[in-house]
């Protein structure tokens, strides 16, 4: 039996070439607490409709087509239509920790997402919207946190610590461009130079030859792709102290560059470490903690949704929608409250 205090999620696996009606379903289960989010600052404050079509015509024009399906999909009025665009949302911060194995014959993309619980999509999209298969944990109903295409490019995000916002799209459908309309590792690095992003983040990218990225990104500064492996809430020096001492950047950091660096180590001991402290962050009252771990194997066209007592392997060629329920025992200390 679990504590009162304890938190319960859902997970589900959806399969929807196009948006839809399973889409429309978790979007209307998810619009009050959307709305409720991209109103916080005003709704004066985010940007018109018709800027953001044109931002999204200038800088993903690949992507206009699926963002108008998917206004007729949930029926969508401006609000909704504003939303969904991801051009200069409302910011929100998390943390999360992510690393690169590229040794042997299973190159793999591994992540940790930290963020406050009842904030999570919790959604595995499988979809076809561009022509190019992709399975992504979703975010702001097609955003994607983290995910793979069926070129056997993985991505995966991490707030970079810094605070400056620009004008700029969401990370999250940054992630979803990348997943629909490149398949190497070159062809992201290009992408992530020229759109611009709305806050600090850093983006790791694998491709099915190993070949692999880290990029920091940001609002106020021109991009750093770098070969980096491990990256976790810095870029280069801690700009943010208070920040990286609450959520233990440079000790989960560190944790994982020697995984990576171990001579004598192997996938399945990194894989071990993201499900470990100080990796794996607890969950605290305010639902803050490590929610899931992904890993993405490339070679195999797949993800891996890991969690302490359970793994929910997905394929192109195994995906079987369904649901997980999880349970995260909260213990009594709690991180200070935070955006999001």
């Amino acid at each position: 039996m679990g504590s009162a205090d304890d938190v319960y999620l859902t997970f589900r696996a959806i399969a929807e070439d196009q948006p839809g009606p399973k889409l429309r379903a978790q979007f209307e289960r998810c619009w009050p607490s959307y709305r409720e989010w991209f109103l916080r600052e005003g709704e004066a404050v985010r940007p018109s409709y018709a800027v953001c079509l044109r931002m999204l015509r200038t800088h993903m024009p690949e992507l206009v087509p699926v963002y108008e399906r998917l206004i007729g999909a949930v029926d969508g009025d401006d609000q909704m239509a504003r939303f969904l665009s991801l051009y200069s949302p409302t910011p929100f911060l998390a943390a999360c920790s992510q690393a690169m194995w590229t040794r042997g014959a299973r190159p793999a993309l591994l992540r940790n997402y930290d963020y406050r619980s009842h904030l999570l999509d919790g959604v595995i999209l499988k979809t076809r919207y561009t022509g190019t298969r992709v399975i992504a944990m979703a975010d702001c109903s097609w955003g994607a946190l983290d995910g793979i295409n069926e070129h056997g490019l993985a991505v995966s995000l991490a707030f970079g610590g810094r605070r400056p916002v620009g004008p700029g799209f969401g990370i999250a459908l940054i992630v979803r461009y990348l997943l629909e309309t490149c398949t190497t590792t070159r062809e992201a690095a290009a992408v992530l130079r020229r759109v611009p992003v709305q806050m600090a983040y850093n983006v790791a990218v694998l491709d099915r030859e190993a070949r692999h990225l880290t990029a920091f990104i940001a609002p106020d500064r021109e991009p750093v792709v770098t070969a980096a492996q491990v990256s976790t809430n810095r870029q280069g020096a801690i700009d943010w102290p208070e920040h990286a001492r609450i959520w233990a950047t440079v000790e989960r950091e560190q944790a994982l560059v020697h995984c990576v660096a171990d001579g004598q180590g192997s996938l399945d001991q990194l894989t071990r470490a993201f499900l470990m402290p100080p990796v794996y962050r607890a969950t605290h009252a305010g639902g803050w903690g490590t929610l899931y771990t992904s890993r993405y194997l490339p070679r195999e066209g797949a993800m891996e949704c890991l969690w302490p007592d359970r793994s929910w392997r997905l394929g192109f060629d195994d995906f079987v929608e369904g649901e997980q329920h999880v349970r995260y025992v909260v213990r009594a200390a709690a991180h200070p409250a935070g955006p999001a």
